[in-house]
This record gives C-alpha cells, sequence and structure tokens, in this order.
C-alpha cells in the first residue's frame, strides 16, 4: 500500500483554517483548542454509475483519489483544488449552497469530511441543491465529524489528525476549524430528511460517521 505524506502546509493550513474559524486572523491560544485523538477512517471503493459530483473536493482530494474520472470535485476554493491532486475528471470552483448543474444531473454525490467546514446554518441549503442535482434513485454518502462537548467554555478550535486508508494508499493529513459542539450524525439525517432524502445507512465510529442517502 502506497503512503501519501502529509501536504506539506498541513500545520500552516490547520492553523490558519484555526484562527479564521474564531475570526482572529492569528493562531488560537492553547486554552482555545482542542486536540482532537487521530481519527481511523477506512474509505472502501463504492460502486457508482456514471458521474459522481463530490462536494468539497479540493486538499487532499479523497475521492478524486478512489474513483478518478467518475469523479466532477468542486470547491469554494481556488487554490484547494489547484493543490488538490490529479485524478478528477473535472475540478470546478463552485459554491455547494448554489450548484450551477441541471436538476438530476448526477447518480451519486459525496461530502467527505466538508461540513465540518460549511457554517451550520448552510447545512440545510447544501442538501437541498445536492438533493436538486442527483436523479431519481441516486446516492448521497457523507463522512464528517462528531463534535465533542467543550470541557472548558474558552474553548472554540479543534484540530482533528486523520489517518485515512483506501485500497491502495493510505493518508496522513488533518483538519482545524471552529468547534459546532454537538453537531453530528443526528443533525445529519435530520436536515437529508427535510430536503427529502431516505436515510439508508447509518455508521457511527469513533469520532466521525459514514451516512448514505437516497433521493426516491
Amino acid at each position: 500500500m502506497e503512503k501519501r505524506k502529509p501536504r506539506k502546509d498541513f500545520v500552516l493550513c490547520a492553523v490558519i483554517a484555526a484562527a479564521c474559524a474564531i475570526g482572529y486572523g492569528q493562531e488560537p491560544t492553547p486554552e482555545q483548542v482542542i486536540r482532537h485523538e487521530k481519527l481511523e477512517v477506512i474509505v472502501p471503493d463504492f460502486p457508482a454509475r456514471g458521474l459522481i459530483l463530490d462536494i468539497g473536493g479540493g486538499g487532499e482530494g479523497v475521492i478524486g483519489q478512489l474513483k478518478g474520472p467518475k469523479v466532477i470535485a468542486i470547491d469554494l476554493l481556488k487554490r484547494e483544488l489547484e493543490d488538490a491532486p490529479a485524478g478528477p475528471l473535472l475540478k470546478i470552483v463552485m459554491d455547494g449552497r448554489d450548484l450551477k448543474f441541471l436538476d438530476g444531473a448526477f447518480p451519486t454525490a459525496t461530502v467527505f469530511f466538508t461540513f465540518m467546514y460549511i457554517a451550520p446554518p448552510d447545512h440545510g441549503q447544501v442538501l437541498k441543491e445536492i438533493h436538486r442535482v442527483l436523479a431519481a434513485g441516486g446516492r448521497l454518502l457523507i463522512w464528517d465529524v462528531e463534535f465533542p462537548r467543550k470541557t472548558d467554555p474558552r474553548q472554540s478550535v479543534i484540530q482533528y489528525p486523520l489517518h485515512i486508508t483506501l485500497p491502495n494508499m493510505a493518508i496522513n493529513t488533518g483538519y482545524g476549524v471552529h468547534l459546532a459542539e454537538g453537531q453530528g450524525m443526528t443533525h445529519f439525517i435530520g436536515l437529508a430528511e427535510q430536503a427529502g432524502f431516505e436515510t439508508v445507512v447509518q455508521e457511527s465510529r469513533k469520532g466521525w460517521f459514514f451516512l448514505e442517502f437516497k433521493k426516491p
């Protein structure tokens, strides 16, 4: 199995993301940061007919690496797409709240550890847009974190190291984000069902979860 090294700018990106998340433009103090234990995330290959719309497909581009030219990767940040490894058929700068695709354009959509970077009030709109661009019978696959509760009222940021295992490689990376206290699998099931999805699979892991939804 190939071992892919963390991006050189991983630590810097985590600090910048964490600082921006609390709005100070500087590195957060130790009291503001929760340093989570490493998440062990196994991503098996999954069947998918036609093209896959990958929301937040920049950065490590995990779904693009897994499914290659079947993937249309979108991200709000151009730099994230430029830094992502080769693999997807297309990389497009686009906002998940306002997808520029026709109704029913895709049979599959994925969101791999991206909702953690999207403001919670926008989650419902992103799910509605994904539902719109999925064909009838289409699937939505979500991987994301279970945010913990604060143990100190000063805590505003959380840093997650990740070890991601794909069928033919392992990726070590990490994320630093604003702490959305208590947000997890139940939050997304409720919003997805409000958007019109049916819940097919719900799997809770240590610190993260996987969900599969279907558009009737």
